[in-house]
């Protein structure tokens, strides 16, 4: 080569690699200190895309999970004032039951009343419950209704059994004759806006379920013909017998929880007074198959359980106030154990209760179960999401050290070799001499 002093090449060509390597040497530095291969998109424009859609994904998971854990909590808070409820139903029976037994005198009834009022009492407060401000069981909570009647299926009949079948003429769902005799007394007993409401006629040779029934209440509440099908809940759906056989089903005339009727009693006496067991255990068997409720907007609970639009969880809950459960009436008189007949009629409301609630905590308890069948995908999902992003974007950190070491020692080698190709040029002076 030939000795210039213009333009030394050899300084230049190692300084651009003295550049190369000062640049490689600072995104080692930056890779083993950041702990990261890739830290812009100008290290990987396609990973950086993918691992930071990867980093949205982990924390929307993360959001998601947090979101279903506070939505368990809501729930038990919801479970523990329904439990509460229950607890109280169960005593308030054991207290029907023994208001129902002749060994009380009525001035008994009237102490035992005191405690039943009580008790419905802390009902409401139970329904009054409230998480982060928001009350939970009081109804305004519930999903998309319309207004719905009391509907009582008695599946203990006949399959045969029609409207205008004869009280004498009633079987069994074995067949067997209920003898049913046109001498004895037929009784019926409901609930009906806090007040019970009983009558009784004699049976005769003419008399069938259908009058018998609109006769004793008043018209205030309906036969409807046998069949599967039993009526529509207030979101469309059709209800039928629990059997999937024919049975009969009455309902309340009037519809909302105004209208509905509660622990609907029927029992047969004789001309002596005796009751008639076998009679009175196909009669007294109708049980509530639909709920009546007042017409409602969607006011269920939303819980975000995704991290897409629409991923999410809808909990309706239902009126769990004493009125709602057949237990009050609008003007806050109670359910009466007064006498023998009222707290025999309050057994049947009292069941009717603990049915409707026990409802409720079977949809808040499967809702609680699903939420943490959420929370474990939830995590599951977050642990792999970051994993894959993980190998997008961390860095083997032996693998750097080693690298960020080479580029070490190549910058250093390069230093040197810039200051022998400057030094280079100083020997052209030896020919000027």
């Amino acid at each position: 080569m030939a000795m210039v002093v213009k333009n030394n090449m050899s300084a230049l060509s190692t300084l651009n690699t003295l550049n190369k390597n000062t640049n490689a040497l600072s995104k080692s530095l930056q890779k083993v200190s950041s702990g990261m291969k890739i830290n812009s998109a100008a290290d990987d424009a396609s990973g950086y895309a993918i691992s930071e859609r990867m980093r949205v994904q982990i924390r929307s998971l993360d959001q998601a999970n947090s979101n279903a854990q506070n939505g368990g909590s809501m729930m038990k808070v919801a479970e523990g004032a329904v439990s509460s409820t229950v607890e109280i139903l169960k005593t308030l029976k054991e207290k029907a039951v023994n208001a129902a037994n002749d060994t009380n005198t009525d001035a008994d009834r009237a102490t035992i009343q005191k405690e039943m009022d009580q008790s419905i009492d802390q009902i409401n407060d139970n329904a009054n419950v409230t998480f982060n401000g928001q009350y939970l069981v009081d109804g305004s909570k519930n999903k998309k209704t319309t207004e719905t009647t009391t509907l009582m299926t008695n599946q203990s009949l006949s399959t045969i059994t029609k409207m205008s079948t004869k009280l004498t003429a009633l079987q069994a769902r074995n067949g067997d004759s209920l003898n049913i005799h046109s001498t004895d007394t037929i009784t019926i007993s409901y609930v009906n806006n806090g007040k019970t409401v009983t009558a009784s006629t004699t049976v005769g040779k003419s008399l069938d379920l259908e009058s018998t029934i609109s006769k004793l209440t008043k018209g205030a509440v309906t036969v409807k013909e046998q069949g599967t099908f039993i009526g529509i809940d207030g979101s469309g759906n059709t209800v039928a017998t629990a059997s999937n056989q024919n049975a009969i089903t009455i309902s309340s005339v009037t519809g909302g929880i105004a209208g509905q009727v509660a622990g609907f009693t029927m029992y047969i006496t004789d001309n002596k007074g005796n009751v008639n067991k076998s009679a009175n255990a196909a009669l007294d068997a109708f049980d509530e198959s639909l709920r009546a409720q007042n017409k409602s907007e969607d006011n269920s609970i939303v819980m975000q359980i995704g991290t897409k639009a629409g991923q999410s969880i809808n909990v309706g809950l239902t009126d769990m106030k004493a009125i709602a459960l057949g237990l009050q009436g609008d003007d806050g008189k109670t359910l009466s154990i007064g006498n023998q007949e009222n707290a025999n009629a309050a057994i049947n409301v009292l069941d009717a209760a603990i049915q409707k609630a026990l409802d409720q905590q079977t949809t808040i308890g499967s809702i609680e179960s699903r939420l943490e069948y959420t929370q474990s995908n939830l995590t599951t999902a977050s642990e792999n999401v970051t994993a894959a992003e993980s190998t997008i974007r961390d860095a083997d950190m032996a693998k750097e050290m080693t690298e960020y070491t080479k580029n070490n020692v190549l910058m250093q080698a390069a230093q040197s070799m810039l200051a022998q190709a400057n030094q280079s040029s100083s020997n052209v002076l030896s020919l000027l001499q």
